[in-house]
């Protein structure tokens, strides 16, 4: 047997037992998936527990850079008319999906459950968004549809188009579950959090009214 023929024997043999190798570390648990501190967090996505149980729902401690952010919740408006969520929601009033300038949430309405219900989607005709876009981009809409309710945000509304000149979204806004009005000192917080009545609901805040 020529050295020639050996040289090449040997060559083959390595490249099966390389190709074997990777092939059973792919299939490994754990050693493929999404780098750390990507996709959705494991924020509750219902008020629903058990009987006797209790929520245990620590906000994700990554919507904390979307909070007091001006320029993220301007680029979430701009991706929410890109990618047409408004085709559903219109610009918060609801159409085919539901309203967003309200505080009625049937899947949390904090700024992290919101990313949540972009980034997995939900029954009855939300699409999922999460590894179709940017993780980023989708804090930035959740926090452009976090915005839409803040009494800034309804008592800037001028017009017939709502939600253009949103604000920052303070993080005491989401001193709450995500189901229930906060309750904190400041009574912007309370009762006059998200006035449901569109337009005319924002005057009664820009005049003070409760």
């Amino acid at each position: 047997m020529s050295s020639r023929f050996l040289t090449k024997a040997v060559a083959a043999l390595s490249l099966i037992a390389g190709t074997a190798a990777c092939d059973r570390t792919a299939h490994q648990p754990g050693s493929a998936g999404p780098p750390g501190g990507a996709g959705a967090s494991e924020v509750q996505a219902s008020a629903l527990v058990p009987g006797g149980g209790s929520l245990q729902d620590a906000p994700d401690p990554r919507a904390r850079a979307y909070y007091n952010n001006a320029e993220a919740v301007q680029r979430g408006m701009r991706l929410y008319n890109q990618f047409n969520c408004s085709g559903c929601h219109f610009n918060g009033g609801g159409g085919i999906g539901p309203p967003l300038m309200d505080t009625t949430w049937i899947y949390g309405g904090r700024l992290d459950q919101i990313f949540n219900s972009i980034y997995q989607g939900r029954p009855n005709g939300m699409p999922v968004w999460g590894g179709k876009i940017p993780d980023q981009q989708i804090w930035e809409i959740a926090a452009y549809v976090r915005s839409m309710s803040l009494p800034e945000t309804l008592a800037a509304n001028g017009g017939s188009t709502p939600s253009q000149h949103p604000a920052a979204v303070p993080p005491e806004a989401d001193n709450f579950g995500g189901w229930d009005e906060p309750k904190t000192k400041d009574a912007k917080w309370i009762g006059d959090k998200a006035p449901t009545g569109g337009v005319a609901a924002a005057a009664k805040v820009k005049g003070g009214a409760s």
